[in-house]
């Protein structure tokens, strides 16, 4: 039996129209094998969980430039949990102070990307984390 691709929902939440990072590290992810859904910009935390569910996804990666990372992070949090899917890992990245990751992370987001991560480490840390939390 062969092992399925993971598959990642990466989304761009609120108002933010900015998406190039966040396509950039789709096609990333999907030029290494994994499962992409990109649910386009302006995304509200309910369509973001929607469509995680609906496609079955390990994991979702948020793009937050907008400086609404607190609020939207913990709405998709609290969805997820809502829904009983606390097994779709989140991450995301951003214009983020590094002051606000520890609150994320104890609110439940796996990892933080901040400027200047290479895709290629992104790469492996969904390879790495979310292999682990799918299997």
């Amino acid at each position: 039996m062969t092992e399925s691709p993971l598959r990642v929902v990466v989304a761009k939440p609120g108002l933010d129209g900015h998406d190039r990072g966040a396509k950039v590290v789709a096609r990333a992810l999907r030029d290494a094998g994994v499962e992409v859904v990109y649910t386009g910009l302006h995304q509200t935390p309910e369509q973001i969980v929607e469509a995680a569910i609906q496609e079955d996804a390990d994991a979702i990666g948020m793009s937050v430039l907008s400086g609404a990372h607190m609020t939207l992070f913990k709405k998709v949090i609290e969805l997820l949990e809502q829904r009983e899917a606390k097994d779709i890992v989140v991450f995301g990245g951003g214009i983020i102070p590094d002051g606000d990751i520890p609150e994320l992370e104890k609110m439940g987001v796996a990892r933080i990307f901040t400027p200047g991560t290479t895709t290629q480490d992104i790469v492996d840390w969904v390879r790495q984390s979310v292999q682990h939390a799918a299997a």
